[in-house]
Protein backbone atom coordinates (compact mmCIF):
# COMPACT_ATOMS: atom_id res chain seq x y z
CA UNK A 1 0.00 0.00 0.00
CA UNK A 2 1.33 3.40 -0.74
CA UNK A 3 1.19 6.02 1.62
CA UNK A 4 1.60 9.74 1.11
CA UNK A 5 2.62 12.49 3.42
CA UNK A 6 2.64 16.41 3.02
CA UNK A 7 5.65 17.93 5.87
CA UNK A 8 5.35 21.90 6.16
CA UNK A 9 6.26 24.67 8.36
CA UNK A 10 4.06 25.81 10.63
CA UNK A 11 2.36 28.68 10.24
CA UNK A 12 4.51 31.59 11.89
CA UNK A 13 7.46 29.38 11.20
CA UNK A 14 10.47 31.81 8.73
CA UNK A 15 10.44 30.05 5.53
CA UNK A 16 14.01 31.52 4.16
CA UNK A 17 13.95 28.96 1.52
CA UNK A 18 10.02 29.70 0.19
CA UNK A 19 10.83 33.72 0.55
CA UNK A 20 14.13 33.24 -2.15
CA UNK A 21 12.20 31.27 -4.10
CA UNK A 22 9.39 33.55 -3.69
CA UNK A 23 11.70 36.69 -5.20
CA UNK A 24 13.60 34.97 -7.73
CA UNK A 25 9.81 33.88 -9.71
CA UNK A 26 9.03 37.82 -9.02
CA UNK A 27 12.61 38.66 -10.86
CA UNK A 28 11.78 36.12 -13.38
CA UNK A 29 8.54 37.72 -14.03
CA UNK A 30 5.82 35.61 -11.96
CA UNK A 31 4.60 39.33 -10.03
CA UNK A 32 1.25 37.68 -9.31
CA UNK A 33 3.21 34.73 -6.62
CA UNK A 34 2.68 36.39 -3.17
CA UNK A 35 3.97 33.75 -1.07
CA UNK A 36 5.27 30.29 -1.22
CA UNK A 37 5.91 27.72 1.89
CA UNK A 38 8.36 25.17 1.14
CA UNK A 39 7.89 21.64 2.34
CA UNK A 40 8.58 17.56 2.03
CA UNK A 41 6.70 14.84 0.15
CA UNK A 42 7.05 11.75 1.15
CA UNK A 43 5.60 8.54 -1.07
CA UNK A 44 5.64 5.42 1.49
CA UNK A 45 5.43 2.03 0.52
CA UNK A 46 3.82 -0.50 3.38
CA UNK A 47 3.36 -4.10 3.40
CA UNK A 48 0.65 -3.54 5.76
CA UNK A 49 -2.61 -4.21 3.57
CA UNK A 50 -5.19 -2.40 5.99
CA UNK A 51 -5.25 1.02 5.36
CA UNK A 52 -6.27 2.08 8.85
CA UNK A 53 -3.15 0.14 10.54
CA UNK A 54 -0.74 1.72 7.68
CA UNK A 55 -1.59 5.40 8.11
CA UNK A 56 -1.00 4.71 12.13
CA UNK A 57 2.28 3.32 11.13
CA UNK A 58 2.99 6.31 9.05
CA UNK A 59 1.64 8.65 11.71
CA UNK A 60 4.24 7.06 14.04
CA UNK A 61 6.86 7.41 11.48
CA UNK A 62 6.21 11.22 11.30
CA UNK A 63 6.19 11.68 14.62
CA UNK A 64 9.76 10.02 15.44
CA UNK A 65 11.55 11.14 12.22
CA UNK A 66 9.69 12.37 9.28
CA UNK A 67 8.50 15.89 10.29
CA UNK A 68 9.78 18.02 13.01
CA UNK A 69 7.10 18.40 15.42
CA UNK A 70 8.06 21.74 17.33
CA UNK A 71 8.55 23.48 13.62
CA UNK A 72 6.39 21.47 10.82
CA UNK A 73 3.03 20.35 10.39
CA UNK A 74 2.12 17.02 8.81
CA UNK A 75 -0.52 15.61 6.52
CA UNK A 76 -1.09 11.85 5.48
CA UNK A 77 -2.86 11.27 2.48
Amino acid sequence: MKIKVIVTLKNGVLDPQGKAIQQTLNGMGFSEVNEIRQGKYFDIEVSETDENKAKSKVDEMCKKLLANLVIEDYKIL
